[in-house]
């Protein structure tokens, strides 16, 4: 379970340095009800439930989930909203594998494997009991092959040749390509990220899809437990796009290295950006799909550096929070950027009317020092400034955003 102090830390930095002493009038994070912040309609599940309390630190709600495969905290709506489509989705997956047709799967994939995947089980160092664990290592390599973890971009020590050529990686994808699509369409069926960093539907997801896959089976988990129509909302409430489920792992990589690479990002950000470690492959395809809004915007390397200069998992997702943001208002016509900025660790975007616009996907903000330091830096320039928010502001932090010049823009969470 996360620290219920990283994030805090982590969005502190992103947006200003705490000042040395407290002046009085700060205020302090609420607690608030979970019905302030989600739809009544999803706090309970058939296997799970929202606790009522929710602790806000300022900028964010920390959301625990009780689950029956275990509690789930969530940092922020859109992560709550994923965090119970996945609670949802591991119960079924957990439903289909005690069923005769899984049995019948897991039977015939020991016994009378596909020759999609012979070779696998064939191979001299794995065996049709250790298949899915070394189906899941051999996707890795495959995404190692494009780059590897970290963000340092130090070489493997057990691996120190030189980089493979696209035609290796392609070959490379062949080779276990049926499960990994047969793996796209099972998270597809549930309306989850098949990238997700949940361990537990990682963990259902590989055993269920092999079961099927390997034993020759279709595999409709949506149709069987599910009710019409509820993977669609799922998908919607996530807000994964469409050709994540459509494209394989490095697929997707090439897809969006070519897209990287035509807005003109150099070679060595694209390289960084497909090797960082907590990039995952729906976190880099979000991050290519909202900067592919901005056609006629400059400064879309300076934010690939800015994702590159991330340290953990929760300051990208609140960088992408923000450039979706960004991309809903140039899409629907709200807004048309002329540039992209990078503020400290935050995006912006100067507007046509040369605005400053400020995003900060956000679930209820109180009047901190924090707050207070961001809106008064002097390095934010000159030009008028905006901040687009979501959620809500406090009277004190309106007020305060008001005093210092700055115009308010509140918006709904983008859907992606």
């Amino acid at each position: 379970m996360k620290n219920l102090f990283i994030v805090p830390l982590a969005l502190a930095a992103l947006l200003a340095p705490a000042f040395a002493q407290s002046p009085a009038g700060f205020e302090q994070g609420v607690i608030l009800n979970a019905s302030d912040l989600l739809p009544a309609e999803i706090l309970k599940g058939s296997s799970y439930r929202v606790r009522d309390q929710v602790v806000t630190d300022g900028y964010l709600a920390h959301f625990m989930i009780d689950s029956d495969y275990g509690t789930f905290e969530a940092i922020g709506v859109p992560q709550a909203k994923r965090r119970i489509v996945e609670a949802e989705a591991i119960k079924k997956l957990v439903e289909t594998s005690k069923g005769d047709l899984f049995a019948e799967g897991m039977k015939r994939s020991i016994s009378q494997p596909i020759d999609a995947v012979k070779n696998i089980v064939n191979n001299p160092v794995e065996s049709a009991k250790q298949a899915p664990a070394t189906v899941g290592h051999f996707f890795s390599k495959v995404g190692s092959a494009i780059g590897r973890a970290g963000g340092k971009l130090k070489d493997n020590m057990e691996n120190k040749g030189p980089a493979p050529t696209t035609a290796e990686v392609g070959d490379a994808a062949k080779n276990a390509s049926g499960f990994d699509k047969a793996k796209l369409d099972t998270a597809k069926q549930l309306g989850v990220d098949p990238y997700s960093d949940n361990a537990r539907l990682q963990e259902e997801m590989d055993k269920v899809t092999w079961a099927f896959f390997a034993g020759g089976l279709p595999l409709r988990v949506g149709a069987a437990v599910v009710s019409a129509g509820i993977a669609v909302v799922a998908t919607n409430m996530v807000g994964i796009p469409e050709d994540t489920y459509a494209l394989t792992q490095s697929e997707l990589a090439l897809r969006d290295s070519r897209s990287l690479t035509a807005m003109g990002i150099s070679d060595a950000d694209i390289k960084t950006f497909q090797l960082y470690g907590p990039l995952s492959t729906t976190r880099r395809h979000l991050i290519v799909l909202a900067l592919e809004t901005f056609p006629k915007a400059g400064g879309r390397g300076r934010i690939i550096q800015q994702v590159n200069a991330c340290e953990t998992p929760e300051q990208v997702d609140f960088l992408i929070a923000a450039l979706a943001i960004l991309a809903e208002r140039q899409r629907s016509g709200a807004a048309d950027y002329r540039s992209l900025e990078v503020l400290g660790r935050l995006p912006g975007a100067i507007n046509a009317n040369g605005e400053l616009e400020v995003p900060a996907p956000v679930d209820h903000v109180t009047w901190t020092e924090q707050v207070a330091g961001f809106i008064k830096r002097d390095d934010l320039g000159t030009a008028p400034k905006v901040l687009v928010h979501t959620g809500k502001l406090t009277a004190a932090s309106s007020a305060g955003l008001s005093a210092a010049g700055w115009k308010e823009i509140a918006v709904a969470y983008p859907s992606r």
